[in-house]
């Protein structure tokens, strides 16, 4: 079956524009979703803790700053843009006591929803707006005149234009000028989670440090393992990007193609591939989520070993050195990490 994908001429703007809109935090999304909103004429503040390090910076780009609470209690529809480990504690003591009605609750991935992290009461729309690229990326091209992707979905529809809403919302931050996709809240929260655990994130990076450490322990220079295995990744990807595997095939040398073909199945295997079935599973039982809440309720120790050993693999040395004499790499580029929040 097709999937349905909706674009600017099936959204209708006025619906978005007659709402009080609250984006709760002003990280990576956050900061997107607000000045987006805001330039597209919304009615726009930021709900953040207090003492939060964003209040300096959400204030310097022109956006009204309240607590959670306040711009809970101001607006009618929520965007909830927090952590997903946040989403619970905070939705319990400042959120949910200030939804009326016919109030909105939005989130832009269906993780606290999908398992029972929030639990919306009846009489709100509950519904998902969620960019396929990181937050920077909705910025800059909505800046540009363009947009990254959205899915939306509906989990209730109290009012009967919950989908109409979040069409309208998406097509406020950009998405509907590169195209949104219809989902449910358990297709796009199961299908994110894999995709970053099994290829994007976890299968990648285990990837590229297992080819690198291959090459280093066998003798090769750390300089040239950087650069076969992770820098020239990039321009694999964009080609995939861009045409696809095939299109990225054709593109590469026959000796490379051949190297691929058959090569390649015996990196990722039939094991390898239940393994990934054994993770899915673990999403969509559930236990995947109460591990990681637990993980980092209890404070995140293993978390937090896990990501030391990363930073501190040869690779990040290696390639910080190599990138320091390639300063092209990132000119012209804002980091996110001064556009946002943390």
């Amino acid at each position: 079956m097709a999937a349905n994908v909706l674009y600017e001429k099936d959204a209708d703007r006025a619906l978005i524009a007659g709402r009080k809109v609250a984006i709760i935090g002003y990280g990576s999304q956050g900061h997107a979703h607000a000045l987006n909103l805001k330039e597209s004429g919304v009615d726009v503040r930021v709900g953040l803790r207090e003492g939060s390090s964003s209040v300096k910076k959400a204030e310097e780009a022109g956006l009204k700053v309240l607590s959670v609470a306040q711009a809970t209690a101001e607006a009618d529809l929520v965007m909830i843009l927090l952590p997903d480990t946040e989403h619970g504690p905070v939705y319990d003591a400042e959120i949910a006591p200030n939804l009326n009605p016919g109030d909105a609750l939005f989130v832009s991935h269906g993780f606290s929803v999908r398992f029972n992290e929030i639990k919306p009461p009846e009489g709100i729309d509950v519904a998902l707006v969620a960019p396929k690229g990181p937050g920077h990326l909705v910025r800059r091209t909505y800046t540009e005149g363009g947009g990254v992707p959205c899915l939306i979905a509906v989990h209730q529809d109290s009012t009967g234009k919950a989908f109409d809403l979040a069409l309208s919302y998406a097509d406020a931050i950009g998405g509907s000028r590169a195209g949104v996709l219809t989902t449910t809240f358990e297709e796009e929260t199961e299908t994110d989670l894999f995709g970053e655990q099994v290829v994007l994130c976890g299968g990648v990076t285990a990837l590229v440090q297992a080819g690198f450490e291959t090459l280093v322990e066998a003798g090769y220079q750390p300089e040239s393992a950087y650069f076969e295995c992770l820098h020239e990744l990039k321009l694999i990807v964009d080609l995939m990007y861009e045409q696809g595997i095939g299109g990225m095939r054709y593109s590469i040398s026959h000796t490379a193609e051949y190297g691929d073909v058959t090569r390649g199945p015996r990196i990722v295997t039939a094991e390898t591939k239940a393994e990934m079935k054994k993770i899915l599973g673990e999403i969509q039982d559930g236990s995947f989520a109460k591990e990681w809440i637990g993980e980092w309720r209890s404070g995140h120790k293993k978390f937090d070993e896990l990501r030391k050993q990363g930073e501190e693999h040869q690779i990040e040395e290696v390639g910080a050195r190599l990138r320091s004499m390639m300063p092209w790499i990132s000119q012209g580029k804002q980091r996110v990490q001064d556009a946002s929040g943390g």
